[in-house]
C-alpha cells in the first residue's frame, strides 16, 4: 500500500476523476476523525461532506507548505469545532481542537516599534519554517536509523511536554541523565542541520537553540510545530502494517506509543479507518452525499466512473 496524494494542478482545474479519487481515498479517515470527536455518526457524515466541499471551494488557496492530507484534516478539524460549538459542548480538547491549524501567534510585543514588529514577525515566520524543516529531517534520519526509542523520547519531550523523570521510567532507560543525553544529542544535530540551511544568516542569531534543561527548544513553540506539521506521523502504509500485525517490534512499539500515549488524532483516524468493520456500507452513504454535492457545485452531469 502506498500513500497517494492528488495532483493539486488537476484539482484546481476541477478534474472530475481526481476529485472523485480524493473522496474515495480520504473519506474514511475523515469520517473516523470526526466520529471520534462528535460521537454521532450522522453529524460526522455532515462534517465530512462539509469538509470535502470546503476543500473543493478552497483548493485555489492550497498552501504547498503542507500536505494535501493536512489540508483536508485542517478543514475537518474546523468543521468539527463548528459542530461542537453549535451543540454547545461542555468541553473541547483545547490542546488539539483549539490550538489552531496551522496558524500560530506572533512573538512581537506591543511596546516594539513598527519596524521592529515587522522584523520580528518576519524572523518568527522564518524561524518556524526552519524549525519545522530541521525537525522533519531529524525525524526522518532517526526513523531510517531504526532508533525508535530515541524518536519516542524526543516526541515525548518536545510534543508531549514530558519531564525527564517520567520519560526515563516509561522507556526503561538507566536514569534521567539518559534522557538528558538523548535530548542533548538531538539538539546538537538540529544545530548542525540549521547551520546547513542558514549558515551565516541572521536567523541563526535570532534562533537560540536551547541548552540542556531549557523548556523551549527555540524562541517559538516546538509543541505546536511538531503537532501541526505532523512531524512524527508515519505513512498510512505503516499504520496498515501495524493494523495487520506484520510490523517489526521497533516501529510497532513507536506506533503504539504514538497512537495510545501521544494520542495523535490524525493517525488515530487513519488507524480507525483501516480497522473499521462494515467500512464499505458506511462510506457508500457518505460518498453518495459528497458526490451529489460536488456535482451541484461543479455544475457537471457526471463525475465519471469510480476508480477501481
Amino acid at each position: 500500500m502506498t500513500d497517494w496524494s492528488p495532483s493539486i494542478e488537476r484539482l484546481r482545474a476541477l478534474d472530475n476523476g481526481e476529485w472523485l479519487r480524493v473522496q474515495d481515498t480520504y473519506c474514511g479517515r475523515l469520517l473516523a476523525y470526526a466520529n471520534r470527536r462528535t460521537g454521532d455518526l450522522q453529524a460526522s457524515e455532515d462534517v465530512v461532506q462539509e469538509t470535502l466541499m470546503g476543500a473543493v471551494r478552497g483548493i485555489n488557496d492550497f498552501d504547498p507548505t503542507f500536505t494535501f492530507e493536512q489540508y483536508l484534516f485542517g478543514i475537518c478539524r474546523n468543521r468539527t469545532i463548528d459542530y461542537l460549538r453549535r451543540r454547545k459542548a461542555q468541553t473541547i480538547q483545547v490542546g488539539e481542537d483549539d490550538s489552531g491549524f496551522p496558524g500560530m501567534e506572533s512573538l512581537a510585543h506591543s511596546t516594539d516599534t513598527p519596524s521592529a514588529i515587522v522584523r520580528g514577525r518576519e524572523l518568527n515566520t522564518r524561524a518556524k519554517a526552519l524549525l519545522g524543516l530541521i525537525l522533519r529531517e531529524w525525524v526522518e534520519e532517526t526513523w531510517e536509523q531504526g532508533e525508535f526509542v530515541r524518536l519516542a523520547v524526543i516526541e515525548a519531550l518536545f510534543s508531549g511536554g514530558w519531564r525527564n523523570r517520567d520519560t526515563w521510567k516509561r522507556f526503561e532507560l538507566r536514569d534521567e541523565t539518559s534522557v538528558a543525553g538523548i535530548k542533548f544529542r538531538a539538539i546538537k544535530r538540529l544545530k548542525q542541520l540549521a547551520a546547513v540551511h542558514e549558515s551565516g544568516n541572521d536567523l541563526l542569531r535570532y534562533l537560540a537553540l536551547a541548552e540542556e534543561g531549557d523548556t523551549r527548544l527555540l524562541d517559538v513553540d516546538v509543541r505546536d510545530i511538531w503537532r501541526d506539521a505532523r512531524l512524527s506521523c508515519p505513512g498510512r502504509h505503516w499504520l496498515a502494517r501495524h493494523a495487520a500485525g506484520t510490523l517489526e517490534a521497533g516501529p510497532a512499539g513507536f506506533l503504539v506509543f504514538h497512537l495510545d500515549e501521544m494520542k495523535c488524532p490524525w493517525c488515530q483516524a487513519n488507524h480507525d479507518d483501516l480497522t473499521r468493520r462494515d467500512k464499505d456500507a458506511e462510506l457508500d452513504v457518505v460518498l453518495e452525499r459528497v458526490r451529489e454535492s460536488t456535482l451541484r457545485f461543479l455544475g457537471r452531469d457526471s463525475m465519471g466512473e469510480r476508480p477501481a
